[in-house]
């Protein structure tokens, strides 16, 4: 959420950010809404002040003086109910129009309409070539019984998996790699919530545009979709020491999706599933802006590194406006390359904030002046599973149609190979 004041002096701004993120918006209105807030406010404080004023003078009056008072008030404790009542209507309208303006993008945000117009800024390795025909992690799983799809689907319906034997072991072997890296970087582990409150969710972003994505429960909270939405709330209505300031989480939960836009796509296996685990890395640092770029570089680095360690060929992407959330004033996206489908795909996401979330969540610190002051905000995919096992399965396939095991994860599972000797 953006700050009512900078909204109205920066209304042209806010208008060509949203353009650039393809979100619809009316600030316009917001602001003749926010007029009539002020002035009901104005006016109800008006009648406060003369409700007491009129008190005192009751107090002192006698006979018939006391009456006329008596009956004046009651006129206007009468007008003061209906402004409130007005103002309880403008204030909901208030709110619902400021949870939908969005983040302005930052100047290096490349313009487009979606993911297609993404920029790459780093390739790293090459795409894996065979002198085998290679098959795809559906084929390679199943054959070596780490992945059941066909039971999941009887079980979980659309989408539903089951991960067995050595699937079990390279997805747990991921974790724990991940959690000896990425804690090695200065980050807290944490396990947190999935189940979460739908203030959380407001305060995070993700409603109420993304409601339609989300599982919801007959409580009214809400599955998450990643480890970031409860992490955030760790220190909702807080105000933080700011000595103590960055605070890292390096979070970890199950997350779950409807996936509610992505009918026909990806249907077979492990590239767009329902319920899925995530490593998430999420930090809160101080309000300036040069401080966020050089997280959000770190944070995706972090990743990177990650890959790096696993000897994925990837690349990253700049995200374009149209590509953005609501409140994400940068983005990068990595990329693996999937061998059966030659293209790369989404495994990590990186994005700053500023103070948007931290600001509709109400953490605070107090900066070396002693002034309030909101946090920013960054997260980043640190890895998710088991998609994370697509690209692992098909880029060390070998021709007997056994699967290496990446060097990194071999202390891990125990193996070298799958599916044949170790």
């Amino acid at each position: 959420m953006l700050d009512i004041h900078f909204i109205r002096e920066n209304a042209d701004l806010i208008k060509a950010g949203a353009a650039k993120k393809r979100i619809t918006v009316d600030i316009d209105r917001l602001i003749t809404v926010d007029d009539e807030r002020k002035l009901l406010r104005q006016e109800l404080d008006a009648k406060r002040a003369e409700q007491n004023r009129r008190s005192n003078e009751i107090q002192r009056a006698q006979g018939m003086e006391r009456e006329k008072l008596l009956e004046a008030m009651r006129h206007l404790k009468d007008g003061m109910a209906e402004g409130e009542e007005k103002l309880k209507g403008v204030m909901a309208e208030w709110q619902q129009l400021m949870l939908t303006v969005p983040n302005i993008p930052d100047m290096s945000v490349p313009d487009g309409e979606s993911d297609a117009d993404n920029v790459e800024v780093k390739k790293w390795g090459e795409p894996t070539a065979f002198d085998f025909t290679p098959k795809d992690h559906v084929e390679l799983m199943t054959a070596l019984d780490m992945a059941d799809f066909e039971r999941g689907a009887k079980v979980a319906g659309f989408r539903g998996y089951f991960l067995k034997g050595d699937g079990v072991l390279l997805m747990n072997a991921i974790w724990q790699l991940a959690l000896k890296h990425f804690s090695a970087k200065g980050l807290m582990p944490m396990s947190v919530p999935s189940m979460v409150r739908r203030e959380t969710f407001l305060g995070t972003g993700y409603l109420p545009q993304g409601e339609e994505d989300l599982y919801k429960t007959q409580d009214g909270d809400y599955l998450a979709g990643t480890a970031e939405v409860a992490t955030m709330g760790y220190h909702m209505d807080e105000m933080l020491a700011a000595e103590k300031l960055p605070v890292r989480f390096l979070s970890f939960s199950p997350c779950f999706r409807r996936e509610a836009g992505a009918h026909g796509k990806d249907v077979r296996g492990l590239i767009r599933v329902h319920e899925f685990f995530k490593w998430e890395q999420v930090v809160l640092c101080k309000a300036e802006h040069d401080e966020s770029v050089r997280t959000h570089e770190w944070l995706n680095r972090n990743t990177e590194e990650f890959i790096e360690l696993l000897g994925i060929p990837y690349h990253t992407v700049a995200n374009c406006g149209g590509d953005l959330g609501l409140g994400q004033v940068k983005k990068y996206d990595i990329e693996l390359w999937v061998p059966a489908e030659k293209t790369y795909r989404e495994i990590s996401s990186a994005s700053y904030f500023h103070d948007f979330q931290t600001r509709r969540l109400n953490i605070r610190y107090r900066d070396a002046e002693g002034n309030m002051r909101f946090p920013h905000s960054l997260n980043s995919t640190a890895i998710p599973t088991p998609r994370i096992l697509v690209s692992i399965v098909e880029n060390y396939q070998q021709a007997d149609g056994t699967i290496k095991v990446p060097e990194a994860l071999v202390p891990y599972v125990g193996k070298t190979v799958i599916g044949g000797a170790r």
